[in-house]
C-alpha cells in the first residue's frame, strides 16, 4: 500500500489523499485550495497524475475544501464511483452547483471591473462541469463495508461536525487505514457526536483546530456582548459561516440568544436561499442530530432570506442595524467580497469569524489586524471592528480530538496529523508524542508513504 498527500497538508484546505493498492488508486476527498497563492494556483492544476487513473474516490463531507475540485477531475477524465453518505450527496447536489453559479458571476464582475489574473475571466468549474461530476456520485451508507476498488474496501462512520460529514475506514489487504475527516465535537449543541474510532495501521488524523481549546459558553458571550456593543452603535454584524456546515451551529446560536431577549427587533439576513436550502435538508436527518433540535425550518424561524445580490446590498445601505449571514465561499465569494467593501470602512460595523480562517484569506488578514485588506481588485480600509468566535463552529479542539485519539483500542503503526495549519498540526503532533509516545509525523504537499506487505511465513521460515 502507498499514500501519497496530494493537499490537505499544511492546510486546512484542499484535502486530497491518495492510497495506493496494488495498483489500483482511490482518493480521499477531492477539495478546493484556499487563501494563498501558491496554494490557489493548484485549484487550476492536474493533481499530478491521470485524472483517469483512479479507481475512484471517497468525499468525507460537502464542504468545497473536500469536494470542490471534483468538478474539474471530472472534466479532467476520471470516469469512476464518487462514494459518499447520503447527507453528503444532498448536499452536494445542492453547493456544488451554486458554488458554480457564484464563480461564473465572480467571473463577469471580475471582466467588468478589470481585476483577477485571466482575460477574460475563468470560474474554477461551471455549472455543466458539477452537472456531470454529480452524476457520478454513489450513495454509501454509515456502517456499511463497500468494494471501492479490487482489494480495497470502505466503511462510512459518522464524524459530526455537519450533514453527513465521515470518517473512513479502508481495508487494503493486509492493511488498514483510519482517515478522521473533519471532526465534530461531542458536546456540539447541533450535531450527535463523531462516532468512536477503530483500530488501524495507518491515522490520518483532523488537525484544524489542533493547537486551540473550544469554549462555546465564552465564545457565545462574546457574541452577545459583540450583537450589544455593533447594534447600539448603529452598526451592522457580519457574520461568514459555510453553507455546508457551520451555518447551521451558527444559526442554533443565534435562535438561542434570540430566545433570551438578545436580538429584540433587530433582523437577521441571510444572503441566499441557496443556504436556506441547506438548513432545510438538516430536518430530513434527524438521526444525526441532538435531540430536541428543531428541524430545519425552525433554525430559519424569523430570519430574512435574501432573494438577490442586489436585496441583500439595499439592506446594507438602508442603514438600518442588521445581523448578516454570508455564506458564499465563507469570505473568500461574490457576495461576502461586496459586504466587506461595503462594511469594512465604516467603525460602527463588525465582522466575526465562527472558523479561525486560512492564512491568505480576508478574514485571516482581518484577525491578524491588518490595516486595509485588497477585495476583488480594491484596496479596503478596515475600520470596523474585527473578532473571533472560536468555539461556535463545532469542529473538534485539541482537547476533543485527544479524547477521540485516546479512544483508539490500540496504536497505529503511524499517524499523520493533516487538515491543519503548520502551527495547529504540529501542536497536535507534539501533543501525541508526548502522551502516548507514538509515531506521529506532520506530512509535506506530495509526500509519499510506503507501506511494505508483510513476508509470507513460509517464505520467512525457509529463509531462517
Amino acid at each position: 500500500m502507498q499514500l501519497r498527500f496530494l493537499g490537505g497538508v499544511g492546510s486546512v484546505t484542499g484535502a486530497r489523499m491518495l492510497v495506493e493498492h496494488q495498483k489500483h488508486r482511490v482518493l480521499l476527498d477531492c477539495g478546493l485550495f484556499q487563501g494563498l497563492k501558491r496554494l490557489r494556483l493548484r485549484n487550476r492544476s492536474t493533481l499530478g497524475l491521470p485524472s483517469g487513473s483512479l479507481a475512484a474516490v471517497v468525499l468525507t463531507q460537502a464542504h468545497l475544501f473536500h469536494s470542490g475540485f471534483l468538478p474539474q477531475l471530472v472534466h479532467l477524465g476520471f470516469r469512476g464511483p464518487v462514494f459518499a453518505s447520503p447527507g453528503t450527496i444532498e448536499l452536494c447536489h445542492l453547493l456544488l452547483p451554486a458554488a458554480a453559479r457564484l464563480q461564473e458571476a465572480e467571473a463577469r464582475e471580475a471582466d467588468r471591473l478589470g481585476y483577477g489574473v485571466h482575460r477574460p475571466a475563468l470560474p474554477l468549474f461551471t455549472q455543466d462541469m458539477a452537472g456531470r461530476a454529480l452524476e457520478q456520485l454513489q450513495p454509501c451508507e454509515p456502517e456499511a463495508w463497500v468494494d471501492a476498488a479490487p482489494g480495497i474496501q470502505l466503511r462510512l462512520r459518522p464524524a459530526g461536525l455537519a450533514l453527513g460529514a465521515s470518517s473512513v475506514q479502508l481495508r487494503c489487504g493486509e492493511h488498514s487505514l483510519l482517515y478522521s475527516g473533519a471532526l465534530g465535537r461531542r458536546d456540539d449543541a447541533l450535531m450527535r457526536p463523531p462516532a468512536p474510532p477503530e483500530g488501524a495501521d495507518r491515522l490520518l488524523l483532523d488537525a484544524a483546530c489542533g493547537n486551540r481549546s473550544a469554549r462555546p459558553s465564552e465564545a457565545s458571550a462574546r457574541l452577545a456582548r459583540l450583537l450589544d456593543r455593533t447594534l447600539a452603535r448603529g452598526g451592522s454584524l457580519l457574520l461568514p459561516a459555510d453553507a455546508a456546515g457551520p451555518l447551521q451551529q451558527l444559526l442554533c446560536e443565534l435562535q438561542r440568544l434570540k430566545s433570551l431577549g438578545r436580538l429584540p427587533g433587530h433582523p437577521v439576513w441571510l444572503d441566499s436561499g441557496t443556504a436556506a436550502q441547506a438548513v432545510a435538508l438538516y430536518q430530513n436527518h434527524a438521526e444525526q442530530l441532538q435531540p430536541g433540535i428543531p428541524p430545519g425550518p425552525g433554525l430559519l424561524d424569523g430570519i430574512h432570506v435574501a432573494r438577490g445580490n442586489e436585496e441583500l446590498m439595499d439592506v446594507v445601505r438602508s442603514g438600518e442595524p442588521v445581523v448578516l449571514i454570508a455564506t458564499e465561499g465563507v469570505s473568500h465569494g461574490h457576495a461576502a467580497g461586496r459586504l466587506l467593501r461595503e462594511l469594512l470602512p465604516d467603525r460602527r460595523h463588525a465582522v466575526a469569524y465562527t472558523c479561525r480562517p486560512p492564512a491568505g484569506t480576508y478574514g485571516a488578514a482581518l484577525l491578524a489586524g491588518e490595516p486595509a485588506i485588497k477585495v476583488q481588485g480594491e484596496r479596503v480600509a478596515a475600520r470596523a471592528e474585527v473578532a473571533a468566535l472560536d468555539g461556535l463552529c463545532g469542529r473538534a479542539d485539541r482537547r476533543a480530538l485527544l479524547d477521540w485519539v485516546g479512544a483508539l483500542p490500540g496504536a497505529p503503526e503511524q499517524l499523520y496529523a493533516v487538515l491543519g495549519e503548520p502551527d495547529a498540526a504540529d501542536s497536535l503532533r507534539q501533543a501525541i508524542a508526548e502522551r502516548w509516545h507514538w509515531n506521529c509525523t506532520v506530512p509535506e504537499q506530495q509526500e509519499m508513504a510506503h507501506i511494505l506487505e508483510a513476508e509470507p511465513e513460509t517464505a520467512r521460515n525457509q529463509a531462517g
